[in-house]
């Protein structure tokens, strides 16, 4: 069940699969419920997992298994997935009966046909009740309401009537009661709205870099929204969030049927500016906007070939905190990314250097990246829904103060002949509960994929990974995207799994 505003609450189903069990003769034994729980993957469907387990094991105390109706296997995008399932216990000697449906499940081509259809057609289902649910969320925003989301450092969700009438602010976690209420932004405490108007002040008028906020920000013991400190991420947030200026912008990412994140384009947000009260004045956001535009202007290769060449006229010599040092030119990282590393940058302009200080390079820049690579995963968690909690000392993550979590990077290394290897390395004098592996890929700077091991089937040793055929002990913890960690953190209300 995934909500119970429908015909497919528990109870409904339970009396009809009662009343079917009493017509046929037979005793129900055991209940498999997966009560709140989205239909669209099998991820937080541990009843169905249980049900597929003992199955399996050839250990279950019963001979058939009722089901409501086809769809309660789950509404798959993929119309395949339901009818595995029901194969696995088939294939095991147990039969499975539909109670709600109009035909018998006695393998008939009829029924083969017709369960076809309806597999087809709830995952059908979901696809068009997200389009118009999306439809929906899109009119509320364009009326000026919020939707979704935490609020923010420096402001609060305001709870508002069918006339617009405030109700009062909703804390963190709390939802509206009535389908009726809607949401929008308010200013929050003093002190926070002072430590925003500080961040844009130091920014434009001190002409100070987001990392250096964060520090000045963290040395006064000044805390981010739910008591965390503040990142070059989080400043940088604030600076460009419409938010801060009154504006409602809906849909920069989608997550729909609970498929990949995608970051959409700014033609595809919806938007309705004003429709707060603001913060910061629009003159003084634009003038953000504006500094980071110019921050970011990109140089033409001769351009910057020409630059580093003069520098290395000036000096003799070149390196990473030379070339950051000057204030004219890009900064080493910028050159790393254009050129292919800083060894290649330096060939270029005629620069030998008397080693090879690759392998530095390649360190130095997975340092740099390890900030942002903490400070992006850090705001996934918190876009589900989960509060994180990171450690100064260890870098460690506390996430829901229920598991704790490390970050690892695993560099790619090319071998003479040609082919890339990866070597996984493990803090397990942290003790991490779940390690977060981003291997990344050739340019040392992109990911390839993620590694997620929970610390009872944590490798104790360091383990190399090859480009495929390692080992199922390791692949089966690998995953395409970061999205399996968010949806562990991600919480539920109370009143939905009551």
């Amino acid at each position: 069940m995934s909500t119970d505003h429908q015909r497919y609450s528990t109870e409904n189903q339970r009396e009809t699969i009662g009343q079917y069990a009493v017509q046929h003769d037979m005793a129900i034994v055991r209940t498999y419920a997966d009560e709140g729980k989205s239909g669209l993957h099998l991820e937080g469907r541990e009843a169905l997992k249980q049900l597929i387990h003992d199955v399996q094991s050839g250990d279950c105390d019963f001979e058939a298994i009722l089901v409501y109706d086809i769809s309660r296997w789950g509404r798959f995008q993929d119309a395949d997935e339901s009818a595995y399932y029901e194969y696995l216990c088939r294939r095991s000697g147990i039969r499975v009966f539909y109670c709600a449906e109009p035909f018998e499940n006695d393998g008939s081509p009829m029924a083969t046909i017709m369960k076809s259809v309806k597999r087809a057609m709830a995952g059908e289902y979901s696809r068009e009740l997200s389009n118009k649910v999306f439809q929906g969320q899109c009119r509320l925003v364009e009326l000026g309401f919020r939707q979704g989301g935490v609020a923010g450092f420096g402001l609060r969700r305001m709870l508002l009537d069918e006339r617009r009438v405030q109700k009062g602010t909703l804390r963190f976690g709390e939802q509206k009661s009535l389908q009726t209420d809607r949401v929008i932004l308010v200013p929050g405490p003093d002190d926070e709205i002072a430590t925003i108007q500080y961040i844009y002040n130091a920014f434009l008028q001190d002409g100070k870099a987001e990392q250096a906020i964060a520090d000045a920000l963290n040395a006064r013991n000044i805390r981010s929204d739910h008591d965390r400190i503040w990142t070059r991420g989080t400043v940088h947030q604030v600076l460009t969030n419409e938010k801060y200026i009154g504006n409602n912008v809906y849909n920069r990412t989608s997550f729909k049927l609970k498929q990949h994140r995608v970051r959409n384009s700014p033609d595809m947000w919806i938007r309705h500016d004003g429709a707060f009260e603001p913060i910061v004045s629009p003159e003084q956001f634009n003038c953000a906007q504006a500094v980071i535009a110019a921050r970011s202007q990109r140089m033409d290769d001769l351009t910057m070939l020409q630059l580093l060449r003069q520098l290395y006229d000036r000096t003799g010599v070149l390196s990473g905190l030379l070339i950051d040092e000057q204030k004219e030119m890009p900064s080493s990282s910028v050159y790393r990314t254009r050129f292919g590393g800083l060894v290649r940058a330096y060939s270029l302009v005629g620069f030998r250097p008397r080693r090879d200080y690759r392998y530095l390079e390649i360190n130095q820049a997975l340092r740099d990246m390890m900030p942002e690579v903490v400070a992006e995963i850090m705001a996934g968690l918190t876009g589900a829904g989960a509060w994180v909690r990171r450690d100064e000392k260890t870098g460690l993550l506390t996430v829901n103060d229920e598991f704790t979590l490390s970050i690892v990077i695993a560099r790619c290394l090319q071998l003479p002949s040609g082919t890339f290897r990866w070597r996984l390395r493990f803090d397990t004098s942290l003790a991490p509960d779940i390690t977060a592996v981003v291997r990344l890929s050739a340019n040392q700077r992109t990911p390839l994929d993620y590694y997620l091991f929970p610390h009872i089937d944590q490798p104790l040793r360091p383990c190399r990974l090859a480009e495929q055929d390692n080992e199922v002990t390791l692949d089966a913890y690998r995953f395409d995207a970061i999205d399996p960690l968010y949806a562990l953190a991600e919480r539920h209300p109370l009143h939905h799994a009551a």
